[in-house]
């Protein structure tokens, strides 16, 4: 029944209401909601809304079995009424729109915060490790009410709106209180997951800014760019004993040897191909812009089932992913992020990624992502600007802008903009279980005058280029990651002489676990585009990288940066007709697994595509019907088996005690021989490259150990495209001293070729070596 009680004059003065209509109030909980206010000596409440829409409204009160009228004060919007109640239980609105009626619950009548001032301490110092757990979006219960809880950081806003479907994208409906340090927060009850929303932001001026939320876990699809509310604690994991293994493991004495890969032009699906939901149902096609038409993107579901059987057959152990944090535009390679904590909605739901990287798990892979904490795109719906002044960036620009990229540079100053992104390392290895990241130009962050010209930087607080709030940050990230996740990677794209960036924090060092060598890149990839004549007057390229090889731990990386920009594809770099060109690239790649380092390929490296990679298209796989990248298809997945089975080829990656050279002066012949030993083992491997075409029927190589040295790999071989030139399954040693060692070898040497020898324990190695195809 609707009460009758009389409803006492209001105390609320003109201004205070059109405050809430102008949306200028910065907290509404002062003026809606319930109050406790007695009227004629008895307790009640009084109960204000406003609803932009409605022409009347009533509370309801289900415990009390009563409904109260409402009446405007001051506005036709604004609704009052009094509640003769002592203790007030959660009430309902029942409003009329024209012709419409609906019951919701008040948003103003839950003042249960998530954030605690605790949490709020902890982000204003910059060490609040889970502050994606409270600021976002979150499905939760406040007084029994499903809903969903909204905070967000915007401290110089004069106002902060909730926009979306559900309150026809208007600011005035859902209005946020601020609570301290700038954190303005709002529970919507009965919002439920799916809700497509985003932050109205208004600054002094009154200006608006609708964005995106920074802690959004996921987005719509471009071009869209609305946040949408997700849960990501529904999945159910399977990948407990992978997890389990990381956590007791040293990466440095493992095998990871990488395939790098950009899920949009890996391979694509036509759009009559129905890709499908966790449960079944059809999924909308994503369309690809600039191909074929009738082509789209394969989902994550899609790709697990294609991928990881590809991945796992050609031996590699990780995938590492270019950026999958949501970005605007096919075409940037993903390392333009618009939202940190949201997996690209292009290829499906963040579950269907959680899929994708459980499934890898499952099958012995590794995820790696690209993780891109250097800059970010001034889009309007993104962090540029956020809240009418330059928050997450510099306000100078020659701190806070890469002019040559069109992108901002993070304040690593401010501690809520380092929480930020150290949180959000850690949200991928928490939420995705994911196993490591790359984290892209790290040199941009390091040097305030990266790419820039005399008087568009400022120097540091000593007269330096260094950014040394940057190198904290990184410090923080790296310390942050092992100490909650050990066995995680954290790989730099570093490609200066900056120290230790994969020493530990605590000696001083970035804290990166392991580093891309770019100069073993350059140089080889200066090397092996030479003519084989001319090489013998470059030997240096290719032993200099020894020199400094054990002075970070390294990565060596073909990267998807070397197969752009009119670079060529790897194939197309090699010199020689075509033999010699896939001859030469096997023999580089043999040099690269067998040198010390991990290692990193980029997607169609593997079986030769001659195009350069393009993001629109997919990988050249019609080529496979060829069989010279056949071969080197096979080649690849040979040597990914060898790398990972021979322990002297990985567990001393990082140390010297792992490499001896038995001979990197024969220049003339352009020919290296050297060890590889094991991890407190007596076993080696003995490694000699032929750089040129010029086969050698009798070259000799000492030995530190007499026996019989089976011929293991041999990058010649007729399987892999080769002229099959070999050693007949291997060779005994001869007692002639040679490289200041007692015994020798007398080898074959194939043309343009990787060869790794093995010392056989036993006479029956002989008939292993009778056996051999070589």
């Amino acid at each position: 029944m609707t009460g009758t009680t009389p409803l006492p004059s209001s105390s609320l003065s003109v201004e205070q209401v059109n405050r809430i209509a102008s949306n200028q109030e910065q907290n509404p909980f002062d003026i809606l909601g319930p109050h406790p206010h007695e009227h004629e000596g008895q307790a009640g409440w009084v109960i204000r809304a406003y609803l932009p829409e409605a022409q009347e409204a009533a509370v309801i009160c289900p415990a009390l079995r009563r409904e109260f009228a409402m009446h405007p004060v001051h506005h036709p919007h604004f609704f009052e009424t009094w509640v003769p109640e002592e203790t007030l239980e959660i009430y309902q609105l029942r409003i009329t729109e024209g012709e419409r009626e609906r019951i919701i619950y008040d948003p103003y009548a839950f003042r249960s915060p998530l954030l605690t001032d605790y949490d709020i301490h902890l982000f204003a110092e910059g060490n609040h490790h889970r502050i994606y757990e409270k600021l976002g979006a979150h499905p939760c219960e406040l007084e029994n009410v499903a809903g969903v809880n909204f905070a967000v950081w915007a401290p110089s806003a004069r106002n902060v709106s909730i926009l979306g479907d559900f309150n026809s994208w208007d600011g005035r409906k859902h209005q946020m209180a601020r609570r301290s340090n700038g954190i303005w927060e709002l529970f919507i009850p009965e919002l439920t997951v799916g809700a497509a929303y985003k932050y109205e932001i208004k600054n002094y001026d009154g200006h608006i800014y609708e964005k995106s939320d920074p802690y959004g876990f996921q987005q719509e699809v471009r071009p869209k760019t609305a946040s949408i509310v997700a849960d990501l604690d529904r999945y159910t994991w399977g990948d407990a004993d992978w997890l389990e293994r990381r956590r007791h493991q040293e990466p440095l004495r493992q095998p990871i040897s990488v395939y790098e890969v950009h899920l949009g032009s890996w391979m694509h699906a036509s759009s009559d191909a129905i890709a499908t939901d966790a449960q079944g149902k059809p999924l909308p096609p994503v369309p690809v812009a600039d191909l074929k038409p009738g082509a789209r993107f394969l989902t994550y579901r899609e790709l697990a089932d294609r991928l990881i059987p590809y991945v796992l057959d050609l031996g590699y152990s990780h995938i590492e992913l270019l950026p999958i944090a949501e970005h605007p535009f096919d075409g940037s390679w993903g390392y333009q992020v618009t939202g940190y904590y949201a997996a690209t909605s292009r290829y499906g739901s963040p579950e269907d990624f959680m899929y994708f990287v459980d499934r890898c798990h499952q099958n012995g892979i590794g995820v790696i992502l690209d993780w891109v904490p250097g800059h970010f795109p001034k889009d309007g719906h993104g962090l540029a600007f956020f809240d009418g002044t330059h928050l997450y960036e510099h306000a100078d620009s020659r701190q806070g802008e890469h002019r040559e990229w069109g992108t901002l540079v993070f304040n690593y100053g401010r501690h809520e903009v380092r929480n930020f992104l150290a949180a959000n390392a850690l949200f991928w290895f928490d939420k995705y279980h994911i196993d490591g990241i790359r984290v892209d130009a790290v040199a941009s962050m390091l040097y305030l005058d990266y790419n820039r010209k005399e008087g568009e930087w400022i120097p540091n607080e000593y007269g330096g280029r260094e950014n040394i709030e940057a190198a904290d940050f990184l410090r923080q990230v790296n310390h942050l990651i092992f100490s909650y996740f050990p066995g995680a990677l954290s790989i730099a794209e570093e490609s200066t002489s900056w120290p230790m960036v994969s020493w530990p924090t605590y000696v001083g060092g970035l804290g990166f676990n392991l580093k891309w060598n770019m100069g073993w890149m350059h140089d080889m990839l200066d090397y092996f585009s030479m003519d084989p004549w001319f090489r013998q007057f470059h030997q240096n390229n290719v032993t200099f990288s020894i020199w400094y090889a054990f002075s970070e731990n390294f990565m060596l990386a073909l990267s998807h940066d070397e197969v752009v920009h009119g670079k060529s594809n790897l194939i197309g770099k090699m010199p020689g007709d075509e033999w010699q060109k896939f001859a030469n690239l096997r023999c580089l790649l043999g040099y690269m697994f067998t040198h010390p380092g991990k290692k990193t390929l980029f997607m169609g490296m593997e079986f030769g595509q001659w195009a350069e990679w393009n993001v629109w298209g997919d990988l050249e796989w019609h080529l496979l019907q060829y069989e010279p990248h056949q071969g080197l298809k096979q080649f690849v997945k040979d040597l990914n088996h060898l790398y990972r089975n021979a322990p002297a080829l990985y567990s001393e990656d990082c140390n010297q005690a792992g490499f001896e050279w038995i001979d990197c002066s024969d220049n003339r012949h352009s020919i290296v021989s050297f060890i590889r030993r094991a991890h407190e083992s007596d076993r080696f491997l003995v490694v000699v490259c032929n750089f040129t075409p010029q086969p050698h029927a009798h070259y000799r190589i000492g030995v530190p150990v007499a026996g019989f040295y089976r011929e293991i790999f041999n990058s010649d071989a007729r399987s892999y495209g080769g002229s099959n030139m070999g050693n007949l399954g291997g060779k005994w040693t001869d007692e002639w001293s040679c490289h200041n060692r007692p015994y020798s070898l007398d080898l074959c040497l194939p043309p343009l070729t990787t060869l790794v020898l093995e010392l056989a324990s036993g006479p029956e190695s002989l008939s292993e070596a009778a056996n051999s195809p070589l």
